[in-house]
């Protein structure tokens, strides 16, 4: 590498400069080299966004170790956060050689840490230090005095995959932590963030820094993007719901095409996931070859996850992991030979990532699509004749190729993760007045949507549960239950955790199932990826003793999908009205296609948004599942039986000229209020701390994170009727 090719490479210490020749680089990315000067004036946020394996790790740790190796302090310089313990560990691995050759300490900090490391650790900090969330809100709890003298010389907060923290309560608690550790320290410390998968780039920039007090760079990378071979088959399932008859079908496709090589198998579900690789096993065993077929999801017991995620590293064996999103993260597991997913992809977002796992050195990138419609009859659903599961993946595949990804999501208040950090600060100094709790969190903190008055209503909620109380001399403090919930493990993280049994095999973990499951004695499951029979169901010490059997059914898991974004919708549409079939469809899936066309037409989709079939009234707004939602309880609010229906609402008991006069009275009148349509939802507990709001607090909350009556509303102004 030249002096004259490289002005960034010569601004690095000269100590990384040493690591990147010893390593055999002849060149920066991209991305490196514009992210060196900005990071190294420790000035302004950055954001760095590139596809999997492009170097942003190096991006942002080359330039902030040069500075901290070239300006060395007391005290932790560097805090990287991450949203998983495993990429800790890869991270630890990955960047141990750069640190000893600046000599910078490098700390790693999570639950699986010893209490004596971490003692020792923080006893004389320095360097960088490894963390997740839940580990640093124990620190704010646990070592509230000593965090000056620990981080009062930080340089820079490195939060890695990004994308997996916007728009979520786990998100939120991170923004309010960044945040507090800048109080504490008394300044603003330089933020960097890095993820494969950003859409709206200056909405994530404002996401980052909410307040918006420091300057961002963004940095997205020039390279041109890698070349995708892709098919999308299709498959007719016959029979009832409960059969899902395809598995075998696909999976035989699977065992076909990938075996022999290494892949990742994305089946949307943990429950799915367990059906394949239970399948995708039992297929080796009859051919007589060793199994390559492994499932991997959060569920599994640690031991399991990383014997999987070892094989890939290694590349030795050909193996193929079934998953959930545990493995669309940043866990180092080398370059595979394909993705496939199963189903629908959750998002455009989801599917970059998921596909950037695949194809690198060059290679094209490979997706195998598993696309699954019922067999029409003549009671078939609307829905049914429409495929709306094939043309929402096109859709998908679309935006992926437009690179178009979902954005952030519109502000929200985060109730549930303010009441935690309400109780942590409280932990923090004991007791603090509710005016100074209110400007750090809310007038300066990333819970900016509440105002002065909802936070009262907020405080007195938590009063009235014993939450907090107040002294005598006007200060807020924990109560007597909010002291149990602090002290509980469980507090440091911002979502909700199930109630779980451990399901062992001859005293070893496989994992963990939730209690809400319901288990008995004799009962058959699949877990690991293969057939248990449950010999005993310990209900006092949440433990379930199992055997290897040859009968099993996938058990219930807790929490899985997501929300479609009206972009989805809107380009399903446009397939719908005027496109062609694409060149990636197999026969069935082509023939599919023919279906869903015919379908809107026979319906006349393209003129008409409300139809009438059988016996009920389908709209079609077109808008994503938060409006579509909206629009269902406005129909319920004004006494129409509507209820959402995959893409559409369907109304039961009424007629099209009903519902056309509905939609106009309400464009005469005015929007229903807020806590008029939110009180038409049975439960609006959603997140960990909901049950302590007051309802006022629950119908502003639920209506932020589930609903959108902008959208709702533009389409009944604009409605033709």
């Amino acid at each position: 590498m030249t002096q004259s090719a490289s002005q960034a490479f010569n601004e690095l210490h000269e100590g990384i400069q040493r690591w990147i020749w010893k390593h055999g680089w002849t060149e920066l990315r991209d991305i490196q080299e514009m992210a060196i000067t900005h990071i190294l004036g420790a000035q302004k946020d950055v954001v760095i966004s590139a596809a999997t394996a492009t170097g942003k790790t190096e991006a942002a740790f080359f330039p902030s170790c040069s500075y901290i190796a070239k300006n060395p302090s007391p005290g932790f310089q560097i805090v990287y956060i991450s949203p998983l313990k495993a990429l800790i560990n890869d991270q630890f691995r990955r960047l141990k050689s750069l640190c000893e050759v600046v000599s910078v300490p490098l700390t790693p900090w999570h639950g699986d840490i010893a209490p004596a490391v971490k003692r020792e650790r923080f006893s004389n900090p320095k360097g960088i230090l490894l963390i997740t969330p839940e580990s640093l809100e124990s620190l704010f709890v646990n070592q509230a005095v000593r965090l000056m003298p620990a981080f009062s010389n930080l340089s820079f907060i490195i939060i890695d995959e990004f994308h997996a923290f916007i728009g979520t309560e786990r998100g939120c608690q991170l923004h309010s932590l960044m945040h507090r550790l800048e109080y504490v320290i008394g300044k603003s410390v330089p933020r960097i963030a890095l993820s494969a998968t950003l859409g709206d780039m200056e909405g994530v920039a404002a996401y980052l820094r909410p307040n918006g007090n420091m300057p961002c760079e963004v940095i997205e990378s020039n390279r041109s993007r890698q070349v995708l071979k892709l098919q999308l088959r299709g498959y007719i399932k016959k029979g009832e719901p409960e059969e899902p008859d395809t598995i075998e079908e696909i999976s035989g496709h699977l065992f076909k095409e990938l075996r022999g090589s290494s892949n990742l198998i994305f089946a949307n579900s943990r429950a799915n996931t367990e059906r394949y690789a239970c399948e995708l096993r039992e297929k080796c065993e009859h051919h007589g070859l060793p199994n390559e077929f492994f499932p991997h999801h959060g569920n599994l017991s640690k031991g399991v996850r990383e014997n999987i995620e070892k094989r890939l590293q290694q590349g030795k064996l050909p193996t193929s992991a079934v998953c959930t999103v545990t493995l669309e993260l940043g866990i180092d597991i080398g370059s595979v030979n394909s993705i496939a997913q199963v189903g629908v992809p959750h998002s455009v977002a989801s599917l970059r990532q998921r596909l950037g796992r695949s194809g690198r050195k060059g290679e094209p990138a490979v997706l195998r699509m598993y696309i699954e419609e019922k067999e029409l009859t003549g009671r078939s659903h609307i829905c049914d004749r429409l495929r709306v599961g094939l043309f929402q993946a096109v859709a998908v595949v679309n935006l992926l190729l437009k690179k178009w990804y979902e954005p952030p999501g519109k502000q929200r208040y985060h109730f549930s993760t303010l009441v935690q950090q309400v109780l942590s600060l409280l932990a923090q100094y004991g007791g603090i007045r509710a005016d100074q709790v209110w400007k750090l969190l809310c007038d300066t903190g990333p819970f900016e949507k509440v105002t002065p008055d909802v936070f009262a209503d907020f405080l007195r909620s938590l009063a009235k549960h014993d939450i907090i109380t107040q002294t005598h001399d006007g200060l807020i403090v924990l109560g007597m239950k909010g002291e149990r919930i602090v002290s509980h493990f469980n507090f440091y993280s911002a979502f909700f955790t199930p109630k779980e049994y451990r399901l062992e095999t001859n005293g070893k973990a496989l994992g963990t199932l939730p209690i809400h499951r319901p288990l008995s004695d004799k009962d058959y499951i699949i877990f690991a990826g293969k057939r248990w029979k449950v010999l005993k169901v310990d209900t006092k010490r949440k433990v379930v003793q199992l055997e290897l059997s040859k009968g099993g059914r996938v058990p219930l898991f807790f929490g899985e999908g997501m929300m479609v974004h009206d972009e989805v919708r809107r380009e399903m549409h446009k397939l719908y009205c005027n496109s062609s079939p694409r060149s990636y469809l197999d026969e069935t899936a082509f023939n599919l296609w023919q279906d869903g066309l015919s379908g809107f037409n026979n319906l006349r989709l393209a003129e008409n948004s409300i139809v009438e079939d059988e016996s009920s009234i389908f709209i079609f707004p077109w808008l994503g599942d938060k409006a579509l939602y909206t629009l269902t309880l406005f129909f319920q609010f004004y006494g129409l039986k509507a209820f959402v229906n995959s893409l559409c609402i369907e109304i039961r008991d009424s007629s099209i000229k009903e519902i056309k006069k509905t939609i106009q009275h309400v464009r005469e009148t005015k929007m229903p209020a807020v806590h008029e349509i939110t009180s038409l939802v049975n439960n609006k507990i959603t997140d960990k701390y909901d049950y302590l709001l007051s309802t006022r607090l629950l119908e502003m909350d639920y209506s932020c994170k589930k609903l959108d009556f902008d959208s709702a509303w533009q389409w009944i102004q604009k409605e033709e009727i």
